[in-house]
């Protein structure tokens, strides 16, 4: 199936091997997958992190999964997909009134809730306008022709180095290792690529400050790199 984006999934579930299948299964489809044991650590996350999606039970520690979903949408505008071994209407209606946007059943089969997850995710991204364009502050990419722009000008960019700029404008706070940056650029296993996500970085700097001056890409020493305050057009 593949993602275009890699997407921040959290998957709240206090069953340790539904939670790890959930994980592993999610994560060979290039998401980044975030756990949570408990409703109170999940809320913890919502509040602290960046997520493209939530994946819950209901009947969780701390804080029930019904509770959960009003937080998450009180907090962030972002789909929630309930899966629990509840199956009555009442509970679906209940769930899906609340706020969740998607309910699966206990037991699952995980092609489903891939299949699932990604609808949801492409809902999101046509509300959000997002579908085909990245935006942020002058920076622009338009994911169907591959071509990016600063301050209206455009720049060439290499296969790559569109990829590494793309990630690092989908969650501009975010700071990202040279680990998922070279998986997510090159689409294989990283075995320490370093010297060569450096030299696709220095040029993806080096474009952009050709035309517009300024310096795009923040070194965050001994973990990896972001994108700076970009600004304003």
């Amino acid at each position: 199936m593949g993602v275009v984006f890699m997407y921040r999934l959290l998957i709240v579930e206090d069953d340790n091997d539904i939670n790890n299948l959930i994980c592993n299964a999610f994560s060979k489809e290039g998401y980044v997958c975030v756990q949570a044991f408990s409703g109170t650590e999940g809320l913890l996350y919502i509040r602290n992190e960046n997520f493209d999606l939530v994946i819950l039970d209901l009947m969780l520690p701390g804080m029930s999964g019904e509770e959960l979903v009003k937080e998450i949408k009180a907090l962030r505008d972002l789909p929630v997909i309930v899966v629990s071994a509840k199956d009555s209407i009442d509970s679906k209606i209940e769930l899906l009134t609340s706020g969740a946007d998607d309910y699966l059943t206990k037991p699952f089969e995980v092609r489903e809730l891939l299949a699932r997850a990604a609808l949801q995710l492409r809902k999101a991204a046509a509300k959000n306008g997002n579908e085909d364009k990245l935006s942020v502050g002058n920076l622009t990419l338009d994911k169907t022709s591959y071509t990016a722009a600063v301050c209206g000008k455009q720049i060439p960019l290499t296969r790559q180095e569109f990829k590494i700029l793309e990630l690092l404008m989908l969650h501009p706070d975010k700071i990202y290792t040279k680990q998922e940056i070279y998986n997510y650029a090159w689409s294989e296993q990283y075995i320490g690529e370093d010297k060569t996500v450096n030299v696709h970085i220095s040029n993806i700097r080096k474009k952009l400050r050709v035309e517009s001056g300024h310096d795009y890409i923040e070194t965050v020493w001994g973990i990896g790199f972001r994108l700076k305050a970009v600004p304003k057009r």
